[in-house]
């Protein structure tokens, strides 16, 4: 699962990035809303939802019944993962450029508003919902009956 969410965070902060990019950023307004910032958010819930979908197809023989929970699970950790990626990412950015563990102690309490922030929520619902989405498919797919199959006769067994 980890490989999975690690190469999901990687095409999300690249790929999905780098192509809403390709938007034009507003000029005023809320970024938040800004058109660049939408085209963002669907290509990353598109993005997680491929890696969930890839996740179950690589474990389909393992998980029956509990796709729905696996969904949620997978976009938990997906979340937690691309948090901790940002945070160690900030750390080790600022240590390397400045050289210096007394810059980095003063980064350390400006990860706090960055969890509380609108951004983070919409990180919680790209990961998490796409995961359920997901999930919640795979369980239908998994308690629709299947065909039976035909007895001696064209008699359908019970």
């Amino acid at each position: 699962m980890f490989l999975v969410v690690f190469l999901g965070n990687y095409l999300v902060n690249n790929i999905a990035a780098g192509l809403a990019s390709l938007v034009p950023a507003a000029q005023s307004g809320s970024a938040l809303l800004s058109a660049q910032y939408i085209t963002f958010a669907v290509l990353a819930a598109i993005v997680t939802g491929l890696m969930a979908w890839f996740f179950f197809w690589l474990n389909s023989t393992l998980m029956q019944k509990s796709d729905l929970i696996t969904g949620v699970i997978f976009g938990v950790v997906g979340f937690v993962v691309a948090v901790l990626t940002a945070f160690v990412t900030g750390i080790a950015g600022v240590l390397l450029q400045t050289g210096s563990f007394s810059q980095v102690a003063q980064i350390l309490p400006r990860f706090g508003p960055y969890l509380w922030n609108w951004t983070t929520l919409v990180l919680f619902c790209v990961w998490v919902l796409p995961s359920v989405l997901v999930g919640f498919l795979a369980q239908k797919r998994m308690s629709t009956p299947s065909a039976q199959p035909m007895a001696m006769g064209g008699e359908q067994t019970m």
